[in-house]
């Protein structure tokens, strides 16, 4: 039920995460005591259930309706952790629904954003057993901290693959806070962050560094690397970005297809992995992206996938049937 709120309630709920609403109020309102009712219903459904919602005697508190101009009741005023978003003036209980689920859909968005983004950057930080994120790449660093940390993994002999920030900057910007490290270079192995140029120094000094790096057993060439990913799955699609979030028109089209066949399929982010990207390329005899694997052999790029659906053979080919 809507809380009967004291004035330090009442900044708490103004300063509170998440959206609240607040009705100013006076008792001897029918119209208020009406929105009330309202306001109890809502705080009882589901979908209300995690918006805090308090109401003010108007009259009783002026300065905080002063603030907030206040001059006829009842009023509502909407807040997304403690900044005013909206309000609404009257008892207008279907406005007052609309307003609310307006908010909490544009919330479910920035959430929904959030959580792609860090699903990207999981799938990111994972697509390389050893990976390093900086300004440039590892035959054309672009800043001294990067060049030294480049020049510290050739020196070990330890095979990596690098992400260049300067050309992704939501990457550049996320990964700081997904990551909990402010700077770059970062290097992580086996999707775990090892640190920037400093850590990965010291731990070269007291000999922690090729142990975490298994040097002994990285050899693998690129080659035998592009083998094991094609294989990753039975359906494999390697494209700009990733099956939730499409960075082409030829990707994005590519993954409306494979999502209508219904047959499940992984998807490797060749902007990612510069040395998978120009690898694959010679790999597969293949020039462009995206390129789809069946059970590790090459099935072609867009155009053969619209082939295969226009003549009816996309899903057994998918299969593995032809």
């Amino acid at each position: 039920k809507v809380p009967t709120t004291h004035l330090i309630q009442y900044f708490s709920v103004f300063r509170s995460k998440g959206l609240s609403v607040i009705h100013f109020y006076a008792d001897w309102s029918e119209p208020c005591q009406h929105m009330n009712n309202i306001l109890e219903d809502l705080a009882s459904e589901n979908e209300f259930r995690n918006i805090k919602i308090a109401k003010c005697l108007a009259e009783d508190f002026a300065e905080i309706s002063l603030k907030y101009n206040v001059s006829a009741v009842p009023k509502f005023i909407m807040f997304r952790n403690g900044v005013q978003v909206d309000v609404l003036d009257g008892a207008d209980p279907i406005q007052l629904n609309k307003k609310i689920q307006a908010l909490l859909t544009k919330n479910d968005k920035t959430e929904q954003k959030v959580e792609d983004i860090n699903l990207r950057l999981k799938s990111l930080v994972n697509s390389a057993p050893v990976l390093l994120f900086m300004k440039g790449s590892k035959s054309e660093p672009k800043c001294k901290f990067s060049t030294a940390i480049v020049n510290l993994l050739n020196d070990i002999g330890a095979e990596f693959s690098t992400f260049d920030i300067l050309q992704d900057q939501v990457v550049r910007e996320k990964l700081k806070i997904y990551s909990n490290w402010p700077t770059y270079p970062q290097l992580y192995i086996n999707g775990e962050l090892i640190g920037g140029l400093d850590i990965v120094k010291e731990l070269k000094e007291n000999g922690k560094l090729n142990d975490l790096l298994k040097l002994e057993n990285s050899k693998a060439n690129l080659n035998d690397r592009l083998k094991l990913l094609i294989h990753k799955a039975d359906v494999m699609a390697f494209i700009k970005g990733n099956k939730q979030v499409a960075r082409c028109g030829f990707s994005n089209q590519l993954i409306q297809i494979l999502n209508q066949t219904g047959i499940d399929y992984e998807t490797f982010d060749i902007l990612s992995d510069e040395e998978v990207r120009q690898g694959l390329k010679v790999y597969s005899d293949w020039p462009t992206y995206p390129q789809v694997y069946v059970k590790g052999s090459l099935i072609g790029g867009l155009d053969i996938i619209k082939e295969l659906r226009e003549s009816g053979e996309l899903i057994a080919t998918l299969k593995g049937e032809i």
